[in-house]
């Protein structure tokens, strides 16, 4: 094959295929059948690569062909790949007319009886479903996945089929709405947390709520990023929702993770990754669990066995406080964690609080840091994250850092998004580990016990702006004052722009508008390099001090005195 596929044409080709599903069910519905039609098509595709190169080999140590490709039939030629029996083979499947769904499902549960670590992946999705999967639909989706081969070495890039995968689970969640915070957490946010959290080669990375999958494949594209290997790390993850579980085992074989730990069930009431009765530890940890989740399982952690509770639990109806703690318990000494919450953890009293205090009597919490709202899947609340340090270095001691980046944010349409350049200044003031104004604040765990143990961020990182400042002379005679151009807080927001584009100096102590500037809609032909921020700014002082008491006065004079002639003409007295 000489053409290459590439990502853009993968992500068309893949999101194409939705079409054909779309009008009689929705989003979090059809992505099943989506992405399990590709995962047979790349299984199939992936073990004939495998079995050409295995019959080849035979041929070359001077077996005949017949007989080469009856020893392609052993499972234990396929250590790289899956082993797919003749059933489920797409040639076997691509050209199916009548029950179709059936047919699928038979293939779909021989896999799994020949791979006995994809047991449930595939048998989650049923195709035999008439109304809503029509022969005629099935055999334009097999039709539809037969345009593309996708064998490795059909792809543009290594990772190709695992990008265009991240990027298919995320059209499904902007199509599922509210139902797509359920399995997908924005690439931006996970991409901020793994790169606070740092993980190396060598280490162990879970995720409790792992839904997708996101956060452990972007641990391993750190890595990448920073030239380690990203195949030495060992990823595990355990989710509740069994569609969600498959749709992440899918996602990493597409990424070609053959041997990250997905387990199933319900992490507070049932966490499987344990070793010799304990909870198994591991470096680094990283979570966006299910906000303020209700029947949480209280009653079960009230009495676990694994003290993953020692500050106590949170009330039943909000379970943030218990996936924290689970966290915590299951971080080795040297552990760090991260994860993403509402802003209510950070204040709300009662159980909670003394979860809080527990947590920062210890020493554990490291740092706060406030997100934009309407970042998140089904919520326009802001959220925040929390990392915590097992072992904090000498220098973060007794100190937690609070960074507040509510307001930087590109703004969307249905969902806000962090910028490259949030991501960054967020990270760089994490690691520098210093105050920066109206943005960022070291403080004393002695200050957070003297407010009661409240982590409320705009306490100590307020981004709200100083009072607006009036100049009384100013608003009687005209005239913008020079002062109130020079205060930080304003030339913060013009940054370094030459106010003499649309200023005449009238004195030591005030400016006044170009004569020629006759509007304020003007003011963007004089300022010609200003960005919306600083005319939004020129525009504030034009409405506030253009216009001055005294003109007003005289204005008023000026009408009254019409006002009276006209009257005097019509005969009034």
């Amino acid at each position: 094959m000489t053409n290459k596929i590439t990502l853009s044409q993968l992500e068309t080709f893949l999101w194409e295929s939705a079409d054909i599903l779309r009008g009689n069910m929705d989003a979090s519905e059809y992505k099943d059948y989506i992405f399990g039609m590709l995962f047979l098509k790349r299984l199939s595709d992936a073990f004939a690569e495998e079995r050409e190169r295995v019959i080849a080999h035979y041929v070359q140590t001077g077996k005949s062909l017949e007989a080469a490709e009856v020893l392609a039939n052993d499972h234990d030629e396929y250590a790289k790949t899956f082993f797919v029996p003749e059933i489920a083979r797409w040639d076997n499947l691509k050209d199916l007319k009548h029950d179709i769904g059936s047919e699928l499902n038979k293939a779909t549960e021989a896999i799994e009886e020949h791979n006995t670590s994809l047991e449930g992946v595939l048998i989650s999705i049923d195709f035999n479903i008439k109304n809503k999967l029509s022969d005629k639909k099935l055999q334009d989706l097999l039709s539809h996945f037969s345009k593309y081969r996708l064998r490795n070495e059909d792809f543009e890039s290594p990772d190709l089929l695992g990008n265009a995968y991240e990027y298919l689970i995320k059209q499904f969640a902007d199509s599922a709405g509210k139902k797509g915070g359920e399995f997908y957490t924005p690439s931006e946010v996970v991409w901020l947390l793994v790169s606070l959290l740092k993980p190396h080669a060598g280490m162990t990375i879970y995720d409790p709520t792992v839904g997708s999958g996101g956060m452990l494949i972007q641990a391993r594209n750190y890595l990448a990023k920073n030239h380690e290997d990203a195949r030495n790390l060992s990823l595990f993850g355990q989710e509740m929702n069994l569609n969600t579980w498959a749709i992440c085992k899918m996602n990493m074989f597409l990424h070609g993770v053959t041997n990250a730990d997905i387990k199933k069930g319900d992490t507070i009431r049932d966490p499987q990754h344990t070793k010799s009765g304990e909870l198994m530890l591991f470096d680094r940890v990283l979570a966006n669990p299910p906000f303020s989740l209700a029947k949480w399982g209280k009653d079960e952690a009230d009495a676990d066995k694994f003290g993953r509770f020692p500050y106590g639990t949170p009330p039943k109806d909000t379970g943030d406080l218990a996936f924290v703690q689970h966290m915590i318990a299951s971080l080795n000494q040297n552990g760090r964690m991260g994860v993403v919450v509402p802003h209510g953890v950070l204040f709300r009293a009662a159980s909670e609080k003394e979860i809080r205090k527990g947590i920062i009597n210890d020493d554990y919490l490291d740092a706060v840091i406030g997100l934009p709202s309407g970042l998140f899947y089904g919520t326009g609340i802001p959220a925040a994250l929390l990392i915590i340090d097992k072992n904090k270095p000498e220098v973060r001691k007794n100190k937690i850092i609070f960074i507040n980046a509510e307001l930087e944010y590109e703004e969307g349409k249905n969902q806000n998004k962090l910028r490259e350049i949030d991501i960054e200044k967020i990270i760089k003031t994490y690691d520098e580990y210093q105050d920066t104004k109206r943005y960022s604040k070291v403080v004393e765990l002695e200050q957070i016990k003297e407010n009661d143990y409240n982590l409320n961020i705009r306490r100590y990182a307020d981004t709200s702006p100083p009072p607006e400042q009036f100049d009384t002379r100013a608003i009687l005679n005209g005239g913008v004052p020079i002062s109130e151009i020079n205060d930080d807080y304003i030339q913060e927001t013009l940054m370094g722009f030459d106010v003499s584009c649309v200023f005449n100096k009238r004195d030591e102590n005030y400016y006044d508008f170009k004569p020629e500037i006759e509007s304020k809609e003007q003011l963007r032909d004089f300022a010609t390099d200003a960005s919306n921020e600083i005319i939004a700014q020129l525009e504030r002082w034009w409405d506030k001090y253009k216009t001055s008491l005294h003109e007003i006065n005289t204005q008023l004079q000026t009408a009254e005195a019409t006002m009276w002639n006209y009257l005097e003409e019509l005969g009034y007295e």
